[in-house]
């Protein structure tokens, strides 16, 4: 070691070096305090939910470091666990962060739906970016604080309706913002399901859980009860406590064609109908109503949702020789000027009848809005490396489709019911019954 100088003072060389050496050091900072590529070029992820979906989602990020896997049945995980042997292993999510700390960058979360916004937020709060399963939260509460917890931690999200990335619902929007079918007053969407029982009592035997699965955790802030198969590992969507019912499974997917072409945000209503609804399960089959107001040059437009097998009428421009059908999952645009319909993903749009979408064939809008270059996870990934300011499913635009998405099952707790909604204030200013469900509270030990 050179001694220092008896005056105490460096000369410049000195200094220059001493400096070099303190930028050297904050280098290797962690990729998401400067959201740009971290110094091997790849992000460190962790998953809480291995299994199911969420193994889909972590081979979609296997060019980056899968440095820890959460998951509460190791027995569902193993397949997960097997291709990443490196990655360290985890029953809870909580000691997962708390023992990682600095050596997670990113997290996906692909659990059951109850356990969306605990994880997420428990992840940002220690400063990691997130990928949170459809539907974001289970509750209108839980989406708006993940909403809010972005910006304050200053973190990369994504929702995961991949749909979202791809080229078919860019189309349409560019077709609608075009006035393909002029001013769009009405919405008609659905879907089949529930593919899982709903409208039944909670089972009175009690069961051994599974050894590989730890059911406690499994529970994570619902109520305790005990285990049931009929709840985990795959009809957990058909339960109040667990779920978000046929809704929650395919509204973030179906509904995101008109939530991204018709600007929409927060309902001023939300009106239900359904079979019989207990407090155990979602109904067999349900039609929910949502009413927006004017915005952004649009006229007030309502969106209404099916599902159980419902469907809505078929229009009467579609003629029989039309190659739409009312299939399992599918949107239709009501226009002023004309009728447009789509898939589940927002893809394969078209006009309806037939003939006018060959005539609009040689008219075609521009293509304004960017495509996606890789899957809805790679878009993730470029956003929390800084290659891409946001991704495009983050929670400014999914976390007030999520409250809106879950509206629906809250009115289904008020059946027949017009319940106006304030959206800034998140509150219903004429029922003060259906508020009490706005936010639910959680079993002991767990927090947002």
């Amino acid at each position: 070691m050179k001694k220092q100088k008896a005056n105490g003072k460096m000369t410049r060389r000195e200094f220059i070096g001493r400096a070099t050496a303190t930028a050297a050091a904050f280098s290797v900072v962690p990729s998401r305090v400067f959201g740009k590529d971290a110094p091997s070029g790849k992000l460190n992820i962790a998953a809480v939910g291995s299994g199911g979906m969420g193994g889909n989602n972590i081979k979609k990020c296997k060019n980056e470091n899968i440095v820890a896997l959460c998951d509460v049945d190791w027995q569902r995980a193993d397949k997960t666990f097997k291709m990443f042997p490196d990655a360290k292993k985890y029953w809870d999510f909580r000691v997962m962060l708390e023992e990682m700390g600095d050596k997670i960058d990113a997290v996906i979360v692909a659990t059951p739906d109850h356990v969306h916004a605990t994880a997420a937020m428990a992840a940002m709060k220690k400063h990691k970016h997130v990928y949170v399963q459809k539907p974001l939260t289970r509750t209108v509460y839980e989406a708006r604080m993940l909403t809010e917890a972005a910006h304050k931690y200053n973190v990369k999200t994504q929702m995961g309706n991949q749909g979202h990335s791809g080229d078919g619902v860019r189309m349409l929007c560019e077709w609608i913002w075009a006035g393909a079918i002029g001013d769009v007053h009405e919405v008609h969407a659905w879907t089949n399901r529930p593919i899982w029982p709903q409208g039944i009592d909670k089972p009175k035997e009690v069961m051994e859980p599974p050894k590989t699965l730890n059911w406690d955790l499994w529970l994570g802030p619902s109520p305790e009860r005990a285990y049931n198969p009929c709840y985990a590992p795959f009809k957990w969507r058909g339960w109040w406590d667990f779920g978000c019912g046929a809704l929650g499974d395919m509204a973030c997917h179906i509904l995101d064609a008109p939530v991204w072409a018709l600007k929409l945000k927060y309902p001023v209503a939300v009106e239900a109908s359904a079979t019989k609804v207990n407090d155990e399960t979602f109904p067999l089959a349900s039609i929910i109503r949502y009413d927006f107001p004017a915005r952004e040059g649009m006229p007030p437009v309502r969106v209404h949702w099916y599902d159980g097998g419902l469907l809505p009428p078929r229009p009467l421009v579609m003629e029989s020789a039309d190659r739409f059908k009312q299939d399992d999952k599918s949107v239709i645009f009501v226009g002023s000027k004309g009728i447009l319909t789509c898939g589940a993903y927002g893809d394969n749009p078209r006009l309806v009848p037939s003939a006018k979408m060959k005539a609009y064939n040689k008219h075609l809008p521009p293509k304004t809005i960017p495509r996606i270059q890789g899957s809805h996870e790679q878009n993730w990934i470029d956003a929390c490396k800084g290659k891409v300011d946001q991704a495009d499913s983050n929670f400014d635009y999914s976390g007030p489709f999520t409250e809106f998405v879950v509206m629906g099952n809250l009115a289904l707790k008020r059946l027949g019911q017009r319940l106006e909604w304030d959206g800034a204030n998140m509150k219903f200013t004429n029922d003060e019954e259906a508020n009490k469900y706005v936010n639910l509270p959680y079993r002991s030990g767990w927090t947002l």
